[in-house]
């Protein structure tokens, strides 16, 4: 059995991680709630903007913008991985990266190329070591994603899809659905098609352009990329606060457990010595 000492040491050290587990705790949750309340005001803009792309895919015009246009045959991917770029949120990257990693070795067993554009620290890393044709990459992004610094790393996908380098792009995340649960999910990204968002051609919509279709189209298509790539990385950071936060009480918590332990384990010590000494004292007595 460890000496007192050493069980006290040791007490000291876990309760030091407990108080850095606690203040981590609270710090996501605060950030965690900014996210979410981000995340929820960007939802209606990227749901609304999904259904006018989509209603356009089916729209009669002489004018085909190349978002809208699909491959016959598919010889090369895109993928953009929307990860964090701080570790300490459970298994929100791991779930993420698994589910694109066997998607690319789907793509790989099928004999198609893939560029990957990373969108976070960890995602880059995996990709790194996972040996993938990464095209643009992007990390520091903080606690806020602004436009601007991803527009410029998925422009690169964009590029290569328009210039037939890739035929479809996809995009991995995490959904956020609640405090507790975060969904990895890739979605494909392009081309868009009408039943990508639930649109049918049995519904279509007729539009009247001004100036002319090609500038509302392409400016159109252009703001829907724009919005669902923000809002893929406004989900992930709400999900990697929300990951974090029940990380770091699940720490918390179990440092508190073990400090139980650990004091009940010093108080058996202890009272073992003191048994011990009051032995030796009787014993002493009794030889006198």
């Amino acid at each position: 059995m460890a000496s007192g000492k050493e069980i006290r040491n040791k007490i000291k050290s876990v309760e030091s991680t407990r108080k850095i587990t606690k203040a981590m705790e609270m710090v996501a949750a605060s950030k965690m709630r900014k996210a979410q309340d981000r995340m929820r005001v960007a939802r209606p803009y990227g749901e609304k903007i999904r259904r006018v792309a989509g209603n356009l895919s089916h729209a009669l015009t002489d004018y085909s913008h190349p978002f809208l246009v699909k491959r016959e045959q598919v010889k090369a991917v895109g993928l953009i991985t929307v990860t964090s770029d701080k570790g300490l949120c459970g298994g929100l990257n791991t779930n993420v990266l698994r589910l694109a990693l066997g998607r690319m070795k789907e793509w790989d067993g099928e004999g198609k190329k893939l560029l990957v554009t990373a969108i976070g620290n960890k995602g880059l890393g995996f990709m790194m070591r996972a040996g993938a044709d990464i095209v643009s990459q992007v990390v520091g992004l903080g606690d806020t994603p602004h436009l601007e610094k991803l527009i410029g790393p998925a422009k690169a996908q964009f590029d290569a899809y328009i210039k037939g380098e890739i035929d479809v792009l996809y995009i991995a995340y995490n959904r956020f659905i609640n405090t507790m649960k975060q969904e990895p999910v890739i979605e494909q990204l392009l081309p868009l098609s009408g039943d990508m968002v639930g649109s049918n051609s049995s519904n279509r919509w007729d539009y009247l352009y001004e100036p002319d279709a090609k500038s509302v189209i392409d400016d159109l298509l252009l703001r829907y990329v724009e919005a669902i790539l923000y809002q893929a990385v406004a989900e992930n950071m709400a999900s990697e606060q929300s990951a974090r936060m029940v990380a770091m009480k699940s720490a918390s918590d179990n440092a508190k457990d073990v400090i139980g332990e650990l004091k009940l384990v010093y108080n058996k010590a202890r009272q073992a010595a003191i048994t011990k000494e009051l032995s030796e004292i009787v014993s002493g007595a009794a030889a006198v």
